[in-house]
C-alpha cells in the first residue's frame, strides 16, 4: 500500500507579487525551492494565514536570492503582497517507509522570504 505524507513545506513566507495576468501557478526563489527540494513543475499546496484560502497549483523557478514568492492567474485574486503562506509539497511512499520518513521543512525569515542560517 503506499500513503500521501508531506514531503517538502516552506512555513511562513510572504507573498510579494499577485499577478493575475499570468498563465497560472506559483513562482518560487530558487533558494527556497532547493531547501525545500521542490521542483519546477511540481505540484504544490498552498495556505493563505491571511485569509484562509488554500489552492493548489504548480511551481515555476523564481530568481534566485530574491525572495519571490509570485501568485499567478487565478490564485492573485485570493492572494496578495504581504500575505503569509505555507507551501507544502506531498509525494507517494511506501507504508512503512512513511513511517519513519522525515520531511524537508523551511523555516526562511518572513519579512525577507530569506533562509535563516
Amino acid at each position: 500500500m503506499f500513503v500521501e505524507v508531506v514531503k517538502s513545506k516552506i512555513h511562513r513566507v510572504s507573498v510579494t507579487e499577485a499577478n493575475l495576468n499570468y498563465i497560472g501557478s506559483i513562482t518560487i526563489d530558487e533558494d527556497l525551492m532547493e531547501a525545500a527540494n521542490i521542483i519546477a513543475g511540481e505540484k504544490v499546496h498552498i495556505t493563505n494565514n491571511n485569509n484562509g484560502e488554500r489552492i493548489e497549483t504548480y511551481v515555476i523557478k523564481g530568481e534566485r536570492g530574491s525572495g519571490q514568492v509570485c501568485l499567478n492567474g487565478a490564485a492573485a485574486r485570493k492572494f496578495q503582497p504581504g500575505d503569509v503562506v505555507i507551501i507544502m509539497a506531498y509525494g507517494y511512499m511506501d507504508f512503512e517507509e512513511a513511517k519513519t520518513f522525515k520531511p524537508r521543512l523551511v523555516f526562511p525569515d518572513t519579512a525577507t522570504n530569506r533562509l535563516v542560517k
